[in-house]
């Protein structure tokens, strides 16, 4: 949810659109000045506003200024009308707000739980291949030194420099 205002320039128009990662489009509306907006997702993802400016060629480099306000989770719900459907106490409505305050903290840090071990995992995984590679690579060079100790030794027996 959001709300955004931009500034008001004579002969410019102002659309926005509100995108996921996959391009989808969320929301969008044509010839803004002032107003709200709101989009539902149940997947956890990043979003893009994008406001384009529409102008006339000969009016380009005119300055706009665009202000934006964006909410979300637990913050857009208006409890006000949520107290007033169930009849609520106004000390029962600020209950039910910190409720959900509180299961969304609890919901985020198992987000962030279950991310952090997916790091991790990804992390030791990583060292892993690092350790078996530098192994490899260390018997690598053993073997090429051993190698090569062996045949210089074989070609001064041959040129008769060492006995």
């Amino acid at each position: 949810m959001g709300e955004y205002e931009v500034s008001d320039v004579p002969g410019q128009v102002i659309d926005y659109i509100a995108r996921d990662t996959k391009g989808h489009i969320l929301s969008q509306k044509e010839h803004i000045t002032k107003g709200k907006f709101s989009f539902m997702s149940e997947v956890y993802d990043t979003y893009e506003i994008c406001f384009i400016s529409k102008v006339p060629p000969h009016q380009r480099g005119i300055g706009q200024e665009v202000s934006l306000s964006t909410k979300k989770g637990v913050e857009t719900k208006s409890y006000e009308g949520i107290g007033e459907a169930s009849k609520l106490k106004p000390l029962e409505v600020d209950l039910r707000r910190l409720e959900e305050l509180s299961d969304s903290i609890v919901r985020d840090f198992a987000l962030m739980r279950k991310r952090e071990e997916e790091m991790r995992d990804t992390n030791e995984k990583t060292n892993s291949r690092v350790l078996f590679f530098s192994i490899f690579s260390m018997c690598c060079l053993l073997g090429l030194a051993t190698w090569q100790v062996l045949y210089l030794r074989r070609y001064f027996k041959a040129k008769k420099l060492i006995e």
